[in-house]
């Protein structure tokens, strides 16, 4: 152990992976190193025998819920944009060809107490119950727009320039009511507050085309895509990749002390009296607890249940958003749910998740309206955990640490989190001008 590495990565988190496997392809020299015997820190995935552990202590779990072996619980579960930032990263890094994706079968918003389809087309928006006559017509009037708008096209502009428009300015051109916009900005664009209504309208204008366009690519019900046996296989695909550049994985490094020079910039790494010299370390906020301030709490329900969520369509893969106003909260609540369909529960068992940021102590009754959507369920477990982000000037330190994970079921937010990392730490923008039809291995 005792080298010199030019980046010594702290933790298999997905985040550190992702980095790890961007900085090998990159030609440095990583070291990535884990205080756990396993991958993935705090977005491990689990068998049953590990979540009742972690959950229920010395309790075992009840035979008829199946083979331990068949469950992948994914900590902390996020599916994938088909045209996203993620998707791109992965096919950039070639770690694809370690992975199987298959579509997720329903994309699902929660308005006025029911459950509706997420429209995502002009088409969509004429059936959907969502809106009333009149409403539909308007709301196609504004997917049409959104579809046809292209940056490098002012003639698709229809005069207006969306990096000063604000969406609230651009929705009032097309007259559209609260209700709509919520669904449009929550479920569609995906934004977790509403703060983006006052801010240009291009970033919601991509989101929803991004949207629409993931939607069309593998003509499922949605516009996501998840890996089969879950999200585990991503740290472990990447520490292939890091392996097959030159990088070295080590798991089961307690302590894992990060040394830093005179100057306070961190020069090594130390675990079990060795210490492995570096320029910079990248590593979880658990690694390096004195740099990083606590931002909030996520609250979230873990739920094994032996049928689909129900009125979802049978769908054995579905997210469905909960907007803030429709519950009279402050941030949105969120519903995941996957089954054997994606490998990761015995045939007939279905995992569904509930997460939200936490705005209470108590997740039972904070999360209610949406466990209240998943009809019976066999088991259900609750947990709250701690958000941190770094406040560290990485110039001065050359220590780049990831944000704790947030409470959305989408990887949007992490991802964009990593390639500002990565822009840090390199000192270039990632280049995410790939092939996708690269991933097109989720296709049955």
């Amino acid at each position: 152990m005792d080298e010199e590495y030019d980046v010594i990565v702290l933790g298999t988190g997905l985040k550190e992976c992702i980095l790890s496997g961007l900085l090998s392809v990159d030609g440095l020299k990583v070291l990535h190193m884990d205080r756990n015997d396993y991958y993935g820190g705090e977005s491990t995935s689990l068998n049953l025998f590990q979540l009742w552990k972690k959950f229920r202590g010395n309790d075992k779990p009840p035979a008829h819920l199946g083979s331990s072996r068949d469950y992948n619980v994914d900590m902390i579960p996020k599916f994938m944009m088909a045209n996203g930032t993620l998707v791109r990263v992965l096919i950039h890094t070639d770690v694809t060809k370690y992975l199987y994706f298959k579509a997720v079968d329903g994309s699902y918003v929660f308005n006025k107490g029911k459950v509706h389809k997420v429209p995502a087309t002009d088409m969509e928006a004429l059936k959907s119950p969502l809106m009333g006559i009149f409403e539909k017509r308007r709301a196609r009037k504004f997917f049409i727009y959104v579809q046809d708008y292209d940056e490098k096209d002012p003639k698709s502009h229809e005069g207006m320039d969306l990096t000063r428009v604000t969406t609230r300015e651009l929705i009032a051109k097309y007259g559209l009511d609260d209700n709509t916009v919520d669904f449009i900005g929550h479920a569609l664009a995906l934004h977790r507050d509403d703060r983006y209504l006052d801010e240009p309208a291009l970033d919601t204008v991509k989101r929803m085309k991004l949207y629409a366009e993931s939607l069309a690519r593998f003509q499922g019900g949605s516009p996501y895509i998840y890996p089969l046996y879950g999200l585990g296989e991503l740290p472990q695909a990447f520490a292939r990749l890091s392996a097959v550049y030159g990088g070295t994985y080590m798991l089961n490094k307690p302590e894992c002390k990060v040394e830093f020079d005179d100057e306070g910039k961190a020069c090594g790494v130390t675990s079990e009296g060795e210490t492995a010299r570096c320029k910079k370390v990248v590593c979880d906020p658990s690694y390096l607890t004195n740099k990083v301030r606590k931002i909030g709490r996520v609250a979230r329900a873990i739920a094994i249940m032996s049928h689909p969520i129900p009125n979802t369509n049978d769908s054995h893969s579905v997210q469905i958003i909960l907007p803030q106003k429709q519950l009279g909260r402050r941030s949105d609540m969120y519903v995941f749910c996957c089954s054997y369909s994606h490998n990761v529960a015995p045939k007939g068992k279905f995992i569904a998740f509930v997460s939200t940021e936490a705005e209470t102590d108590h997740p039972e009754t904070e999360l209610k309206p949406g466990i209240d959507l998943l009809g019976p369920v066999d088991e259900i477990f609750f947990d709250i955990y701690d958000r941190y982000e770094p406040v560290n000037e990485p110039s001065l330190d050359n220590c780049f640490i990831s944000t704790s994970y947030d409470a959305t079921t989408h990887f949007e937010s992490t991802v964009t989190d990593v390639l500002n990392m990565y822009t840090m730490i390199t000192g270039k923008v990632l280049d995410l001008s790939v092939d996708l039809s690269a991933a097109s291995a989720a296709e049955e």
